[in-house]
This record gives C-alpha cells, sequence and structure tokens, in this order.
C-alpha cells in the first residue's frame, strides 16, 4: 500500500477475543499506526475482552460485537426481536465507513464473517483454511505458527512496510482505575510502600491449573520466608481462591473477580513479581512489564508465554507436552510442578531485580 493519501486511509482491525490474543495484537496496532500515522483506524472487538484497548491512543474507534449475548438471547423468542435489530445496528456501524483496509487477526469463522460484512476493499490475513477463514480474504500471507503469538500477528504489519524495533504494548489505564485499585488495596490492608505478591491461580482449562494445595504451601512460604503480603487475582468465579485461602496458615487479600482489565494492569504494574497460570492475566502482566513466573503444562511456552524479557516460564519437560489438550486423565504435566520449583523460580526473579526482604 502507498503512501499517498494517507489522511483518508481507513483500517480496520479484526480481533475479537480472548484476553491474551488481544495483548498479543496490541504491538500490531502501534505498528500499523507507525505506519499510517494519519490513518483512521478502528477495532472490532468481543465485549468481554474490550476493557483492555479503551482509551487506546492509536485507536480512532472500538465496535464491541456483543456475539454472545446474541447467541444467547437468539434462543429466546421474547428476546430474538430485540437481538436481530442489535445485530443490524451492528453491522450498519461496521459499514458505515469504507474501509481500505480490513486485518484479521483472528483467522477464524466469526472474524471472517465480519471482514465479508465489512464490504473493505483490501482484505489481509493469513494463508490459512482453519474454519473457512480464508474464504474472504483478497491477500493473504504466510502463519508461522513456530513464532511467538506477538511476532506471528507483527508479521501483518511487516509485510506492509513497517519497521519495527521493539515491540510496544500500550494499556491506557485512567485515574478511575487507578483509584480503584488504591481504594481496594487499602481496604485489604495492603500498602503499596511494601512489597507484595500477586497470584492468578485460575485458568480457563482445567489442563492448565496447578493443585490448590501447592499453591497454598507456596504462598504461605512467600509469606514466612520472603516477607511479602499475597494478593490473589482472578476471574469471578472465586471458588479457586476461597479454597486455597482456606488452606493456608498465613493472611492474604483476595481481589479476585473485583477488579476490570485496566484495574489488574495497574494492580500488576504495582506488584513485585506475578505468579500465574497460562492465562490471560498472565498476559497483562507480561505486558505492563512485571516480572512473571508463569507455570505451563499442556501448552506451548514459546508460542503463547509471557512475552518479553525479565520472566520465567516453570514446566515439566514431558514427551507429551506440549499436548493443547483440554482434559487429560492425569494432568502429570502440571502436577509434576512442585512447591520448590516454582518458589526457586520466585527467589531468582527477585535475585535478578536486586530485591531483598532478609
Amino acid at each position: 500500500m502507498d503512501n499517498e493519501g494517507l489522511e483518508k486511509l481507513n483500517i480496520l482491525i479484526v480481533k475479537l477475543s480472548a484476553i491474551g490474543d488481544v495483548i498479543h495484537t496490541l504491538p500490531s496496532l502501534a505498528a500499523l499506526r507507525k505506519l499510517y500515522p494519519d490513518a483512521h483506524i478502528t477495532w472490532v472487538i468481543e465485549e468481554d475482552s474490550s476493557d483492555i484497548i479503551e482509551g487506546h491512543p492509536c485507536l480512532d474507534r472500538i465496535i464491541i460485537s456483543r456475539r454472545k449475548s446474541w447467541l444467547k438471547n437468539l434462543k429466546r423468542l421474547h428476546e430474538v426481536r430485540k437481538t436481530i435489530g442489535e445485530i443490524k445496528s451492528f453491522v450498519a456501524t461496521l459499514r458505515d465507513r469504507r474501509y481500505d483496509l480490513v486485518v484479521d487477526f483472528h483467522g477464524l469463522l466469526k472474524s471472517s464473517l465480519i471482514v465479508l460484512l465489512s464490504g473493505g476493499r483490501r482484505k489481509l490475513g493469513y494463508d490459512s483454511m482453519q474454519e473457512l477463514s480464508g474464504l474472504f480474504l483478497s491477500e493473504k500471507i504466510y502463519e508461522d505458527m513456530d513464532k511467538h503469538a506477538v511476532d506471528r500477528y507483527l508479521d501483518i504489519p511487516r509485510h506492509l512496510g513497517a519497521d519495527i524495533e521493539k515491540p510496544e504494548f500500550t494499556i491506557h489505564i485512567g485515574e478511575k482505575n487507578r483509584n480503584r485499585v488504591d481504594n481496594l488495596l487499602k481496604e485489604s490492608g495492603i500498602s503499596v510502600e511494601a512489597p507484595f505478591v500477586s497470584v492468578n491461580p485460575v485458568a480457563f482449562w482445567g489442563t492448565k491449573l496447578w493443585e490448590d494445595g501447592k499453591f497454598a504451601r507456596l504462598c504461605d512460604r512467600i509469606t514466612r520466608e520472603l516477607k511479602m503480603k499475597v494478593i490473589f487475582t482472578g476471574g469471578r468465579d472465586r471458588k479457586t481462591v476461597e479454597r486455597i485461602r482456606s488452606l493456608m496458615n498465613f493472611p492474604s487479600a483476595d481481589l479476585a473477580g473485583r477488579t476490570t482489565l485496566k484495574d489488574l494492569a495497574y494492580l500488576y504494574e504495582l506488584s513485585n513479581i506475578i505468579i500465574t497460570t497460562d492465562s490471560g492475566p498472565m498476559h497483562v502482566s507480561a505486558a505492563v512489564g512485571t516480572p512473571t513466573v508463569a507455570l505451563f503444562g499442556p501448552t506451548d511456552p514459546a508460542r503463547t508465554g509471557p512475552y518479553g524479557e525479565g520472566h520465567t516460564v516453570v514446566r515439566r519437560d514431558l514427551p507429551c507436552s506440549p499436548c493443547f489438550l483440554k482434559k487429560c486423565k492425569t494432568k502429570k504435566c502440571m502436577k509434576g510442578i512442585s512447591v520448590d520449583n516454582v518458589f526457586g523460580a520466585i527467589k531468582e526473579q527477585l535475585r535478578k531485580k536486586g530485591d531483598r526482604f532478609d
């Protein structure tokens, strides 16, 4: 695409979910903005992940797809008419601008339908037929699945001519996010002047979970031996955190389900270190640059691990891993990770930072 008439260029990014995938796309957004500084850039995203890009300085507009809600409501007779109206409104908004370039970072049927509906002139994505996603593209590039997702996505702006020295992760954290987190910490008896660790023990896949008892013993050791307070984070389902805390001998703070994604980003900025499963919060932590100790089992950290320097992946090197299975009878890859393994990684991270908690 030539550099003439950039003030007229309209770009549509399609990356709908999940949290980690959206965060992995942020450097590509920054690269597109640098390549086309005067362009109007729109991002279509699903509602659950939209908070992370709200207020982003590189974006002109966000269009939210409520696909999950629409699919649920279409099954309810009394909601059908209203839902169809909402879908029509979404499509009208999607088509109210003539897009010169539509970029499908998602590569699934749900994203390819949006690419089709957008009516964009140049439709760029990966050379893949996963869920028939490549049917509606006018231009395709090779998708190197051996790369980390961040670098894989950056191949698209590179294809367009972008010169990328260092990936940029920008999350716009507002004053309301800071105030809310500061108040939550105060209510929990946590001072930002004292060192604390944030722990995310939850994940969507059961195969990514570590044992509750091991998390409890780990957090007790952090409190007892490192003299650091422990703050739990997580999603709306707080049962996992409640079970872990019930097994602990030392007090901890529970902010699970009480933060937005941007709140979480600010909390992780304040943390000395993050201990987490392979999950969306892990990518939030890496994006804000806080040293992260990530527990990996069925997935591949080379492709979706915490991106950047200063992070540690703890995993068992087993012949069957990574298997990418959401169900497993043995879960031996996660069960094989010991408390000593993780605690040792934490101490090493703190040593590299120069933190001392004797």
